[in-house]
């Protein structure tokens, strides 16, 4: 019987872990899993030996704070010698799981990276610890595989898990309906992103943008995607001062992307997701000015959106930091809206980006990576 550690450190990587381990035990019925994640990774048939709430150092600060890291090393170095994994598949969250790696290198056991870090974007020599640390990467991003090839670190890309989030289509004018929308009248989706300091930043230049787009026309309607991390009290006290009407659906990004017209987002996995599904878009972000520039100092590509990344070239208007104002906003938005040949322009580039993140089955492409580990 194989058995597997999996270590996630954050809420999204639990929900990949936990993919993950549904098709582990799909592939392998016999296989035992383990692992440090969360509630998903639970309800998936993980053992946790670890819940991430007791990892979370946030709010610590000084000593306390490096002292709870010791211990976490600690910890991790004592759960990897502790038994006999066939594996240990670590996902996201590099700042520690590339440490972690370290440990579970020295206890002798076969290292798998699901979701590599962005070496691509910042931090390069991050390459030569993970050549050092992980005998297998799995990356879902298709330029990815050719970093780790010339490397000469073993690489699998099985395609974005976003494929099989998303829905292969949707009803859009029922979706429409069902939220009490007009479905002749124009919509567009405002998706601020998914941290309240994102929300705090972004929501307001949001708003500022579709007022002046219901004042160009009283027919547009707005849907808000409301990610499950952001709270109601911080949405309504942004929302208060808004003469425009906004209709707020929770944890239904597809659908609202589905719904509408047009996509104002937050740059993130959100903007792949409207590739997915289909809908056009304009990208804006806006951070403090030290973050900014520590970015600018750091980061070595050419675009921060995942889909002009993919796609290697502009498809999506990009306003970042004093680009990313209302009016701005709003004059791409009236371009894209009232111009059908750049508007149907960029649905047939999303339709690339979205082949070019292979098909749907990435958790399962994945755990077949993890059980041919097993086996060597």
């Amino acid at each position: 019987m194989r058995r597997i550690l999996i270590v996630t450190g954050e809420a999204s990587g639990d929900l990949h872990g936990a993919n993950l381990a549904r098709a582990l035990k799909a592939l392998d019925p016999h296989v035992s899993l383990a692992g440090i994640g969360g509630a998903a990774m639970q309800a998936a048939g993980v053992q946790l030996v670890r819940d991430l709430g007791e990892l979370d150092i946030i709010g610590m600060v000084g000593p306390a704070a490096l002292v709870s890291v010791v211990r976490r090393f600690r910890s991790m170095r004592r759960l990897f010698r502790s038994e006999r994994w066939d594996a240990v598949v670590f996902i996201d969250h590099p700042g520690l799981n590339l440490r972690y790696a370290y440990f579970a290198k020295a206890a002798g056991l076969r290292v798998i990276y699901y979701i590599a870090p962005q070496i691509w974007a910042w931090r390069p020599g991050r390459i030569h610890w993970i050549k050092r640390r992980v005998d297998h990467v799995i990356v879902i991003l298709p330029f990815e595989k050719a970093i780790y090839d010339r490397a000469g670190i073993p690489c699998t890309f099985v395609g974005h898990p976003l494929l099989d989030a998303v829905a292969p289509q949707y009803d859009g004018i029922g979706l429409r309906k069902g939220w009490g929308l007009d479905a002749a009248g124009p919509v567009v989706a405002l998706l601020p992103g998914s941290r309240s300091t994102e929300v705090k930043a972004l929501l307001p230049i949001l708003l500022g943008a579709a007022e002046r787009l219901a004042r160009r026309d009283r027919k547009t309607q707005f849907l808000l995607a409301q990610a499950s991390t952001i709270q109601d009290n911080l949405l309504e006290s942004l929302l208060r001062e808004s003469p425009v009407p906004v209709t707020v659906v929770k944890e239904q990004a597809g659908e609202v992307m589905a719904a509408s017209d047009l996509v104002l987002v937050a740059s993130g996995t959100a903007t792949l997701q409207a590739a997915v599904v289909g809908t056009p878009m304009v990208l804006l972000y806006r951070t403090t000015w030290f973050t900014y520039w520590l970015a600018w100092l750091l980061i070595r590509v050419k675009w921060i959106g995942l889909v002009n990344l993919v796609a290697d070239r502009t498809v999506v208007t990009e306003l970042i930091q004093s680009d990313a104002t209302a009016q701005r906003l709003y004059e791409e938005a009236v371009r894209m809206l009232d111009n059908p040949a750049v508007y149907e322009d960029m649905k047939r580039s999303l339709r690339q980006v979205k082949a070019a993140l292979g098909g749907p089955g990435a958790s399962t492409r994945a755990a077949e990576v993890v059980l041919a580990a097993c086996r060597t």
